[in-house]
């Protein structure tokens, strides 16, 4: 299954089976993504081929040794390899296509955002708002 970025500079194909996701909730990976979790997998190295872009990843490593790569171009996140152990961390949400994997676990709960709730209650769209202004005020109704 390929992957890429959103420029589509860095890309990647996994060889073999996806497997299983995690959504982590820590407060690095809600940082490193801009989102309330981050959706990923973790596999062996040598279950990937890049096929471009590796000379556009930079990497950004936390004192604690908390590692996250992005393309240099659009800023997604990209896998890399994990700071303990020999593994590879991929972002879910790059693949292109179904994996006909699923999320199977859930990880530092204690570090939930406050503002991630059930969304039962949301406004629940199949596409994108036919009219952004009607969207926005449908946003800030109590």
């Amino acid at each position: 299954m390929k992957g890429s970025c959103l420029c589509k500079a860095v890309q990647f194909e996994i060889i073999n089976k996806i497997p299983n996701l995690y959504q982590c909730h820590c407060s690095l990976c809600q940082k490193a993504t801009g989102t309330a979790s981050s959706f990923s997998f973790i596999t062996s190295p040598d279950n990937i081929r890049w096929i471009s872009g590796q000379k556009n990843i930079h990497s950004y490593t936390d004192k604690n040794g908390f590692r996250t790569d992005f393309c240099k171009s659009c800023g997604s996140p990209t896998p890399n390899i994990m700071s303990f152990g020999h593994y590879l961390w991929v972002p879910a949400g790059l693949l292109e296509g179904v994996t006909g994997s699923q999320v199977t676990a859930h990880i530092y709960l204690n570090s939930k955002a406050s503002w991630e709730n059930e969304t039962n209650h949301c406004l629940s769209l199949s596409t994108g708002p036919d009219d952004i202004k009607q969207f926005i005020e449908q946003l800030n109704k109590p």
